[in-house]
């Protein structure tokens, strides 16, 4: 054990993480001192990606094409990021001086300082830099605190829920903007294959991808969760902690705008599933669940549908054949974005981090 692990009074595990610390901040401090703008913010690798979108394997959901839109913004959702986000030259302007300025005093904190990668916080916070600050933090923490959900998450780690049919992110915008991503956790879901954990952290791939799109940071996110076919058996796979976990990045960490969880196609059975989750449930957030059942007008009142397939009411011509494969080599294109840059540069001191969870943030969604 080191002298410094000593002098802290770290039991083993405390002093490994320690070394990982200091052993990152080394690395980071040497990449800072080769050059102060190579590509750390990570979005240049998803960039490279939109360049060479067409040289890599396609995926077509439905006849259409899934690939990221790393487009500006388009008068519909500039007009709406002003409405809805305060988003203006002047505010915007404003808002990263003051983001820049906290950031530059916090010691413990090191991050990439391009507009692309801070962009995205500034909008989950309406350009309010103070608020913007404290959410980039606790971003971080929760990486740090929860391993399970985002410990060395790149794709190629996460076959199993790609390959699945679990999970699906729908290639069509909804008429509001929102990215639509599906999970079909019951029918489809072997827990002894894909534990809730491996879910969870699919579902944070593909949230991690969609929200360097600048239309997505404006208008958001909407899960929509097909329970159809929940067992018993699989509900005794939830636990308290998953649950917590859970509701404390959407509600504390998320660098995005979650606009609805719709949950279709539950029986009575859900009720024990819902029952984790109830407890940790505040304010907005509780207020954007939604429980459709059978009900396809309730969901469609919600998004429109040219966005979903036709089981849920839509008119998407969703196939019926297992896309797994395909979904998970595309979902490889962007390995070099989770394996660094954006998601794995940030080092935060573990002595900085205060471990008290489910102080809920002003931020609007």
């Amino acid at each position: 054990m080191s002298v410094l692990a000593q002098n802290r009074g770290l039991n083993s595990t405390q002093t490994t993480l320690l070394q990982e610390y200091v052993r990152n901040t080394r690395i980071f401090r040497n990449r800072m001192s080769q050059s102060d703008n190579e590509n750390l913010e990570g979005l240049s690798a998803i960039e490279e990606v939109e360049k060479k979108f067409d040289s890599y394997p396609q995926l077509f959901i439905g006849g259409t094409q899934v690939k990221i839109d790393l487009e500006d913004l388009d008068e519909y959702h500039t007009e709406k990021a002003e409405r809805e986000l305060r988003e203006t030259p002047e505010t915007v302007q404003e808002a990263f001086k003051i983001l820049y300025d906290l950031l530059a005093e916090e010691e413990d904190l090191y991050i990439p300082l391009e507009e692309k990668h801070l962009r995205r916080f500034l909008r989950r916070c309406k350009w309010y830099p103070k608020s913007a600050f404290k959410l980039i933090k606790r971003y971080h923490e929760f990486k740090y605190n929860h391993p399970e959900f985002y410990g060395n998450l790149i794709p190629s780690n996460e076959r199993a829920i790609f390959t699945s049919g679990v999970l699906t992110p729908l290639p069509r915008r909804a008429s509001d903007g929102t990215r639509v991503v599906v999970v079909e956790a019951g029918r489809k879901w072997d827990p002894k294959v894909v534990s809730l954990n491996q879910i969870f952290r699919g579902v944070m791939c593909v949230m991690e991808v969609a929200l360097t799109e600048p239309k997505t940071q404006v208008s958001g996110v909407r899960l929509v969760i097909d329970m159809d076919g929940l067992t018993l058996n699989q509900v005794t796979y939830y636990t308290p902690s998953f649950a917590a976990g859970v509701i404390e990045f959407v509600r504390c960490a998320m660098p995005g705008r979650l606009k609805g969880v719709h949950i279709i196609n539950q029986s009575s059975i859900f009720d024990i599933v819902y029952a984790f989750f109830k407890p940790f449930l505040q304010g907005k957030l509780r207020d954007r669940i939604y429980f459709h059942g059978g009900d396809r007008s309730s969901i469609l009142s919600h998004i429109d549908a040219k966005t979903l397939p036709k089981k849920y009411g839509g008119n998407f011509d969703f196939p019926e054949e297992p896309i797994g494969e395909p979904l998970f080599q595309n979902a490889c294109i962007y390995e070099k974005y989770f394996e660094g840059k954006v998601l794995d540069l940030a080092i935060i001191s573990p002595f900085s981090i205060e471990f008290e969870t489910f102080e809920v943030p002003k931020i609007s969604f």
